[in-house]
């Protein structure tokens, strides 16, 4: 299954957080060389790490659907494997800055290597959804836990003058990945089942590693003052205080993302892969297509969020939600039986890509003001802070449209149109604090 939007986000994050370095002072960064040898080393490994993890969070996610035809039993599932991801984000921050980047990358390699060929060795053996349950988990634990360490490492293996050019490449290969992965995972599972994909999944994460043995990132020892959860405590708590005390409105902001990411999110992350095979019936490669437009919406919605920031008010961003969620109600709509199921599939394909497209666009101008109002010393906290509450809405969301997709299987639509018209009504409460953000200094 496609990762969620929060991984999304976090890509044009890491992208928009060095915009204006390019042609610093006068530099022109064409001059400069930036794929250097352990650079190139490090963009190498993450093709194949990033393109093993694509397709192998497409089938196990999609084989345990399709073992148990269960959309309650997907909801929890998916549920339960997001929640490590958004702990180990932060603890994976903690532990790139005190450890050597490169050894922590080789050995979650090796880890997840290995983890996999368990699983392998253990599907039949052991109960599916058990096994299924603690396989995501650390897999999506160990992802969390392993960006921190990429992303930390361009600045020290190239120049500062086209350190945007860097994070550029690596986001690029990242979100392509996210393109590509469903897309070819889903013709792989159509064609051979899962096993080739745990195979050729292993190879990937065993190559990578290996390469990454031999990149030298520079490394300095950091004693590490207090205990890795007493680390995150105490960013959380000045991230609160800072908030609470200097930018209110930032609350709000949270309170109102957090509640559409409980109620549309999830309902797409949950809602694609039950419509189109559940529903619809569609093949698994008519999935990956699914899935995959939403990677490539998010680049698209990347390449214009560029374009239209300077000329898009804050005060506006209420607009893209209230587009995603006119597009989850097209969505429903293309669920009722009067609708063709091929031209439900596409109804569901296109506006998974307008819905990644325009909340990617959404994502840059709302981190945008908040980095431009938040002192660069809290800067990281904040962000870590604000994308771990966003990312905890979602696994209840979940597990909900899990049970409710299985609930009202006889009218799947309901369960889309409900989720649409709710956020179409957060997005008009939106509107205010919205306005109030773009106001307040």
């Amino acid at each position: 299954m496609k990762n969620d939007l929060l991984y999304m986000e976090q890509i044009i994050l890491n992208t928009i957080q060095t915009d204006g370095w390019f042609n610093k002072g006068g530099y022109d960064m064409r001059t400069t060389k930036i794929f250097k040898r352990d650079f190139t080393m490090v963009v190498i490994g993450q093709i194949i790490s990033l393109f093993g993890n694509a397709i192998l969070r497409f089938a196990l996610p999609l084989y345990l659907l399709r073992e148990t035809n269960s959309s309650s039993l997907f909801g929890a599932v998916t549920a339960c494997s997001f929640i490590p991801m958004v702990i180990f984000s932060f603890l994976g921050g903690v532990i790139a800055d005190r450890i050597n980047k490169r050894n922590i990358m080789v050995i979650l390699d090796f880890i997840t290597a290995t983890i996999i060929s368990i699983f392998y060795i253990s599907l039949g053996e052991l109960p599916l959804v058990p096994l299924m349950v603690v396989v995501l988990m650390l897999l999506y634990g160990i992802s969390g836990a392993y960006q921190p360490s990429v992303q930390a490492s361009i600045p020290l293996l190239v120049e500062y003058e086209v350190l945007a050019k860097g994070n550029a490449t690596v986001n690029m290969v990242s979100t392509l990945s996210n393109l590509l992965g469903p897309v070819i995972g889903g013709v792989m599972f159509g064609y051979f089942g899962l096993t080739p994909i745990l195979f050729l999944s292993i190879i990937c994460f065993i190559i990578s590693a290996v390469m990454e043995i031999f990149i030298h990132i520079p490394h300095q020892k950091r004693k590490m003052e207090t205990g890795v959860f007493a680390t995150v405590r105490n960013d959380l708590k000045d991230s609160f205080h800072f908030v609470k005390n200097e930018r209110p409105i930032f609350l709000s902001v949270v309170g109102i993302l957090a509640l559409f990411n409980l109620v549309l999110s999830a309902a797409m992350i949950v809602g694609i892969p039950v419509m189109v095979v559940q529903v619809l019936g569609m093949s698994d490669t008519d999935l990956g297509i699914a899935q995959g437009a939403l990677g490539l919406g998010g680049l698209v919605g990347g390449m214009l969020a560029g374009l239209i920031a300077e000329k898009f008010s804050v005060r506006h961003n209420y607009i893209f939600l209230l587009i995603c969620s006119i597009a989850a109600f097209i969505m429903g709509v293309s669920l009722m039986s009067f609708v063709p199921k091929i031209i439900g599939f596409w109804a569901i394909t296109a506006m998974s890509f307008v819905t990644m497209c325009v909340s990617t666009m959404f994502t840059v101008s709302i981190f945008t003001v908040v980095q431009q109002r938040t002192p660069v010393h809290l800067l990281d906290k904040i962000m870590a802070t604000i994308i771990a509450i966003l990312g905890c809405s979602q696994p209840i969301g979940q597990a909900l449209y899990g049970v409710l997709f299985e609930i009202l299987y006889a009218m799947p639509w309901t369960v889309m149109v409900g989720a649409a018209i709710v956020a179409f009504v957060i997005s008009m409460l939106s509107k205010g604090i919205f306005y109030h953000l773009e106001k307040e200094e």
